[in-house]
């Protein structure tokens, strides 16, 4: 009988890898996860992460049930309870109430420092996940009983099956030689977080400008977070500004809704692109996250669909006898059922970003249009809130 130093060995300790190493936990499966660089996970109580992610429901229950929720400091996150988009035409508005569909919340907001800690705590607490790092592999191959992993310090890892989670840029697929479907938006996120004069109440808000999508998202305290998708110019002045400048700016194009603002992380930036993959697993590997598909941000979707990875891969490996985990025709199942939900959300941002970042006068008037209608219909909002929490 074959040794293996592992029945599944997950390459990259993010967020999304490392919620698999704990959603397989329970299983009788052997994990071995690599990572290249430890998370921090100390640091002053009074800094903020510019990292922030709006945490699905369906996410949040995962969470929950591989312990990683319980373990965050509850002072810092914050439940949302609503959120009002605006239109680029004056009075165009759609609101999304969490009691307008029956629940406590639309989502919940919280920094990736604190996800992240929690999960490591998580992982060093259970004894049946090892963890190498630092450590860094430098050639995957594959055969027909399984994946052997060679580090950079000459060490040969083997197991039934590889799993990539490894980021926007991995290392993994590019052994696999899968070349994404790249589509750069010329577009930039520009991120920082600040301190508020205005209580939010757990709303969020999103501007439809015809240049750029600026959201506000509520933070536990007197705080929020921008995220503001930008094309070069936007990002170059906004970058250049001083903290205080950079306050009055943000502050005046959201109609100072908050009141004054003070700068609590300074501003960062990073290129948004969506890649869409021909194929996300080969015989005896798996790719999840980012390593499989990245969306753009106006929908805060994408940690999400990477912990939608995470449960339908765990459900399937958690049912599967373990000398098949590995196998091709099982991989296709979990690709296949991933699809659908990857492709809608893709689909759906990539459309409203081209239909809103564009200056065609019709467009305009359509795209208005449809928020206002929608805003009128409460079915419809139920459903879409009901669809994005379940994300």
């Amino acid at each position: 009988m074959e040794n293996f130093d592992a029945d599944v060995i997950i390459v990259g300790g993010g967020l999304v890898g490392s919620a698999l190493a704990l959603a397989l936990k329970e299983t009788s499966l052997s994990i071995l996860l690599i990572e290249g660089r430890q998370p921090a996970l100390e640091w002053p109580k009074d800094s903020w992460d510019q990292r922030i992610y709006a945490i699905s429901r369906a996410s949040r229950k995962m969470l929950q049930r591989i312990g990683a929720w319980q373990r965050m400091d509850a002072s810092r996150l914050q439940a949302t309870s609503a959120m009002k988009i605006f239109g680029d035409t004056y009075g165009t508005v759609l609101q999304f109430d969490a009691l307008e569909a029956g629940v406590d919340e639309l989502a919940f907001m919280l920094e990736n420092r604190e996800l992240q800690k929690a999960l490591w705590q998580g992982l060093k607490d259970c004894s049946q996940i090892n963890i190498f790092s630092p450590a860094s592999p430098v050639k995957l191959t594959t055969d027909q009983t399984g994946a052997t992993l060679l580090l950079a310090d000459g060490q040969q890892l083997r197991a039934r099956l590889v799993v990539g989670a490894d980021g926007a840029n991995s290392w993994v697929r590019n052994q696999l030689a899968i070349e994404p479907q790249v589509m750069p938006y010329q577009q930039f996120g520009v991120v920082a977080n600040f301190e508020i004069e205005t209580p939010h109440l757990g709303v969020a808000h999103q501007w439809f400008m015809s240049d750029s999508i600026l959201a506000w998202l509520p933070l536990a305290g007197n705080r929020m977070s921008m995220v503001w998708s930008c094309n070069e110019e936007k990002r170059a002045e906004l970058m250049a500004l001083s903290p205080d400048e950079l306050c009055e700016y943000v502050a005046a194009a959201g109609g100072a809704r908050l009141g004054r603002l003070q700068l609590m992380t300074a501003a960062a930036a990073f290129p948004l692109r969506l890649n869409h993959l021909p194929e996300t697993v080969r015989d005896k590997v798996v790719l999840i996250g980012d390593a499989a598909h990245t969306v753009h941000p106006l929908a805060g979707q994408g940690v999400n669909l990477g912990f939608g990875d995470v449960i339908e891969l765990a459900a399937l490996l958690a049912n599967t006898p373990v000398h098949q985990i590995g196998d091709y025709l099982l991989l296709r199942r979990y690709e296949r059922a991933r699809r659908e939900a990857v492709y809608t959300m893709q689909g759906v941002c990539h459309g409203l970003q081209k239909l809103f970042n564009n200056t065609n006068p019709l467009l305009k008037t359509l795209r208005n249009l449809g928020l206002g209608a929608t805003h009128q219909l409460p079915w419809l909002k139920r459903q879409l809130i009901r669809h994005a929490m379940d994300a």
